[in-house]
């Protein structure tokens, strides 16, 4: 016989947040599986109908009925004509009267109980024999090199509650493109489509996504590849990660920019090569000046579009003297197309790539570094023996980036809506770009900075005295969110004045107010 629930069942499991960004609907859906799978909710239990939960929720009844439907298609609930929902019985058998939940928090309670019990057996009973306690391994020993202790860029958690948030490489809201991308995701979820994301690529990438790749964004940067050149990868940090496994070793010499990238250095250094580091100008590394040291290396780093964290564009003089310099020499360039896509002149300088003719430059791009960072697209173009290679190691990390995911994007660059989004980036920040130098000339004249001519971050340098570390923190309590420098240099500089303003995640208003405010912060520090 269907047992009935309670009324004040719901009254207690339902609180409706204000501050929730889920629907009523999907909140109440939580709610009844989480009644059902802590056991609650016994199997065959009846559920009040849609207009009497709906009451006793203040909800909508249609929200009722819409959050029954789908709890009912996911085989939760049961629907039985003239009776109403009941807990589906399937559902929990063979779980003899116990949840999966509370059978694995029955389990982890035994496991810490278990523990807390041993414990106290070894600190109230002698040994016998004189044998040692037991004790646990030393993890610090253990771990041969602390990704932890290496010096990384650092941004707030929740860098989105501050009022000027001058920080690189986040999420902007207000210029993502809600329904372009939900169009294609929801290409992705249809029948036909299913099939060919769901299955285990193993080592393969979606065809559609390469194709995308080949034809729609690396001729852009003056790029023509094949399909067993491309690798899509979790982002261009997993790129490099790849790259710098299967080439670098103890006795790798990788040439560096310096001040350059954080993340690469760190991923070389991890894997034992020996940093060479390069001197950058206005005009990135200079081929020529530094023929002695580029002489010494196996591969050289660059990001030429636009240098991290500098901004510095490279020249066509510049590239094709690295490029002579790499046959020369035999060493390999890794062009790390950082920012390629944001130019305001709408003429941007061909990638390194597209000048290589003897297969000398692998070359990194991100797909959704300024579309959403969170969705972790990039890839590499090189030689297919390489990209074999990086396949196979791929494999035995995560053996390939999330199928659908890569099929959704590659509807997105189909339908043109990559191409629309970089217009509108480009208008967006080029706005935001004046408005901060405008700003900083005005509330800022003490220091200068490397003009923007596109990307989404200026490279500022403050007078001697300013320590960009402490200012970062100062500006901080004040709600104002800047990058301190000298993690880009190669040794930590004390009392570093160089700092970084991203502006992709800050509105166009509030950067004026922004930078006035972090003036005032700045003036704190000079000496009397």
């Amino acid at each position: 016989m269907p047992t009935r629930t309670p009324s004040a069942l719901w009254a207690q499991q339902f609180r409706r947040s204000p501050e929730s960004k889920t629907s009523l609907q999907h909140q109440i859906r939580e709610m009844l599986v989480a009644s059902i799978l802590d056991g609650q909710l016994p199997p065959d239990a009846a559920l009040p109908s849609s207009r009497e939960l709906a009451e006793q929720l203040g909800v909508a009844r249609n929200t009722v009925v819409l959050a029954y439907q789908m709890l009912v298609e996911e085989g939760y609930l049961v629907s039985r004509e003239r009776s109403g929902h009941f807990v589906n019985p399937d559902m929990l058998k063979g779980l003899h009267g116990v949840t999966v939940q509370k059978r694995v928090q029955q389990q982890l309670q035994q496991r810490v109980q278990q523990r807390e019990q041993l414990r106290a057996d070894q600190a109230g009973a002698a040994e016998p024999h004189g044998a040692a306690p037991p004790f646990a391994p030393s993890w610090k020993s253990r771990i041969v090199r602390p990704p932890s202790a290496q010096r990384n860029i650092v941004k707030p958690a929740n860098w989105q509650n501050y009022a000027y948030p001058f920080i690189y490489g986040q999420f902007d809201q207000s210029l993502f493109p809600t329904n372009d991308w939900r169009e294609c995701c929801l290409k992705a979820l249809s029948i036909m489509e299913i099939r060919n994301w769901a299955p285990d690529l193993i080592e393969r990438d979606d065809e559609s996504l390469i194709q995308q790749i080949r034809t729609r964004v690396l001729p852009r940067r003056g790029v023509f590849a094949k399909p067993e050149e491309i690798i899509v990868t979790n982002g261009c940090q997993q790129a490099l990660y790849l790259v710098a496994d299967l080439l670098c070793g103890k006795n790798t010499t990788v040439g560096f920019e310096n001040p350059g990238y954080p993340d690469a250095r760190n991923i070389f250094v991890n894997r034992n090569a020996n940093l060479l580091e390069l001197p950058i100008d206005g005009e990135g590394i200079d081929p020529v000046r530094l023929a002695g040291s580029l002489a010494r290396c196996d591969y050289v780093f660059v990001t030429p579009s636009h240098q991290c964290p500098t901004t510095a564009t490279m020249p066509v003089a510049r590239r094709r003297a690295l490029l002579e310099l790499a046959q020369q020499h035999d060493f390999v360039i890794i062009e790390d197309d950082y920012e390629s896509e944001n130019t305001f002149s709408g003429t941007p300088h061909p990638a390194l790539k597209s000048l290589d003719t003897a297969d000398r430059v692998i070359y990194v791009g991100s797909l959704s570094k300024t579309f959403a960072p969170g969705l972790r697209l990039g890839y590499v173009v090189g030689p297919p023996e390489l990209v074999r290679e990086l396949r196979s190691a791929r494999r035995l990390m995560v053996r390939h980036p999330v199928a659908y995911i890569q099929r959704a994007f590659a509807t997105f660059l189909a339908l043109g809506h990559h191409d629309a989004l970089l217009r509108r980036l480009a208008h967006a920040y080029k706005e935001r770009a004046r408005a901060l130098m405008a700003a900083l000339d005005t509330h800022l004249p003490e220091v200068r900075y490397v003009p923007i001519g596109g990307g989404a971050s200026c490279w500022v340098q403050g007078p001697p005295w300013l320590d960009s570390a402490r200012l970062a923190d100062d500006a901080r309590e004040a709600g104002i969110l800047i990058e301190p420098g000298g993690v880009f240099f190669a040794d930590e500089v004390e009392h570093s004045p160089w700092f970084r303003m991203g502006f992709s995640a800050i509105e166009l208003d509030k950067i004026e107010p922004g930078v006035r405010a972090l003036a005032q912060v700045v003036r704190l520090q000079r000496p009397a």
